[in-house]
């Protein structure tokens, strides 16, 4: 009977019931729910100790960063100001020495300086023509069969591409045009039509749609010549094609500005003939 109440007595060994005193002792005697929240509440003040550290150096910095923008704002404006100043003083500049040149030509070209400064650009001019309007399509990108293009590689069919505006001026030219300007650009035998991206550069001066063609001469015998040459055919093509967007028109009155500035840096007259007139 002793050994039986020993037994109910001490049910658990003794070495386990030492450990289970010495973990209690070492919890600290809290329950395990009560540790997490713990934990929990504690990264909680933790992580918003974080964001309001953050947020006041956020709002001690936000003085800077505005004052570091306005100035670059400024900047920037006082830049395009002097830029402003710059291309106007350019401007002027081409002026001045289109009027010196028109004055070098009434000067030394005796009956001939009208003429001259009419074929070279340099001097406005004015009378009757043709007025060609030349602009993108509605839907740039579509296509279609017997491409007038396809070795060209453009990507987008329906945009009027530096190629195109080649074959315009060129045609008008071949067809009778004495003076052709594009968007107020007046072209000279210097002048050059290229691309810069999708952008139609004249002269180095960015055009954009759509692209206004006048061409002083014989209105309605140059209208019927261009429709009629391989140029004026390209165009058509484009338009049936591709959606491009042209309309031409006979004028009885136009007026082309002269050309900004006419440089000649190269060429030289040839004097080895009025030279064997007077010896």
């Amino acid at each position: 009977m002793s050994l039986l109440t020993n037994v109910m007595d001490h049910s658990l060994d003794d070495g386990y019931a030492e450990a289970a005193a010495r973990k209690k002792a070492a919890d600290g005697g809290l329950p395990k729910t009560l540790r997490a929240k713990l934990g929990l509440a504690a990264g909680l003040v933790l992580a918003a100790l974080v964001v309001t550290v953050g947020a006041a150096q956020a709002r001690v910095a936000a003085p800077v960063v505005a004052k570091e923008r306005e100035e670059l704002i400024d900047r920037i404006d006082q830049e395009t100001e002097a830029a402003d100043k710059l291309e106007d003083s350019v401007d002027k500049l081409r002026d001045d020495v289109s009027a010196r040149q028109r004055e070098a030509l009434k000067e030394g070209g005796g009956e001939q300086a009208e003429l001259v400064g009419i074929l070279a650009g340099a001097v406005e001019v004015h009378g009757p023509g043709v007025k060609l309007v030349v602009n993108d399509a509605k839907e740039s990108g579509g296509g279609g069969d017997g491409d007038p293009r396809e070795t060209s590689g453009f990507s987008d069919t329906g945009r009027v591409r530096d190629r195109d505006m080649q074959r315009v001026v060129n045609g008008l030219w071949e067809s009778g045009a004495e003076a052709i300007s594009i968007n107020g650009q007046r072209l000279t035998a210097l002048s050059a039509i290229r691309a810069a991206g999708d952008a139609i550069l004249v002269d180095n001066k960015p055009l954009v749609p759509p692209y206004t063609v006048l061409a002083v001469g014989d209105g309605e015998r140059l209208s019927g010549r261009f429709q009629d040459s391989a140029d004026g055919l390209y165009l058509h093509a484009l338009q049936e094609n591709f959606g491009i967007r042209t309309a031409i028109s006979v004028e009885s009155e136009l007026r082309l500005p002269a050309a900004p500035s006419v440089t000649v840096r190269t060429a030289q007259p040839n004097t080895e003939k009025s030279e064997k007139g007077t010896s």
